[in-house]
């Protein structure tokens, strides 16, 4: 019996060989995973130091730190706007800008965050714990959210009328206004978009004072 399997096994061993061959090069994720395994999957910022890896291209890999103006500085395309983006996103405009410019004709592209940026909001008015509080790395934070670690509304607040305000990286100043109270208080004029605004590092939440 045990002449038979040592038979059988230099009878298959060529086309074991064969299935190996036929394998193909690995694939690469979409995107990198951190330290903890975990895939990055929050909004790129200004001041983020990323290590950019274009696969099998190593002089055109580096490690890089996205500027004030929200682009990174790159070789042979130059300058790439990659905040406001996910990671995946990054990673595509990347692809696209080599591939656009026709330096690589397949380019595959992954980013890792070596480094995050400070990453903050700030509330204030009629909250009852005013302040600055830190943005979680690996998910979202919306104004209900913000408004509940402050401590919620005053007596006083006007909910129906907070703003957020977002500096874009070229200065430009975008204000919205949320009826949180409506939200908060399931009503039915509640607006369902108000409810999925994510706030992004630097936002100024602002709850007024209602009108006696």
């Amino acid at each position: 019996m045990t002449t038979f399997f040592h038979s059988l096994q230099r009878l298959l061993f060529p086309f074991a060989a064969i299935v190996v061959l036929w394998a193909g090069p690995p694939t690469l994720r979409a995107e990198a995973p951190d330290s903890e395994g975990k895939i990055p999957s929050y909004t790129l910022t200004a001041t983020d130091r990323l290590r950019i890896a274009v696969y099998q291209e190593d002089d055109l890999s580096s490690i890089v730190r996205i500027d004030a103006k929200g682009d990174v500085n790159l070789l042979l395309v130059g300058e790439v706007r990659i905040a406001g983006l996910t990671v995946r996103e990054a990673q595509k405009a990347i692809e696209d800008a080599y591939r656009d410019g026709r330096f690589l004709r397949n380019p595959q592209v992954i980013i890792t965050v070596e480094e995050y940026a400070p990453r903050e909001v700030s509330i204030g008015g009629q909250v009852h714990s005013p302040g600055r509080y830190p943005l979680p790395i690996e998910s979202t934070m919306t104004v209900i959210d913000l408004v509940t670690k402050a401590g919620g509304l005053t007596d006083i607040a006007r909910g129906g009328a907070v703003t957020i305000t977002h500096i874009t990286p070229d200065g430009k100043k975008i204000t919205t206004t949320v009826d949180v109270d409506s939200i908060l208080k399931g009503k039915a004029q509640a607006k369902a978009n108000d409810t999925t605004i994510q706030l992004q590092p630097g936002d100024i939440v602002y709850v007024p004072e209602r009108i006696i």
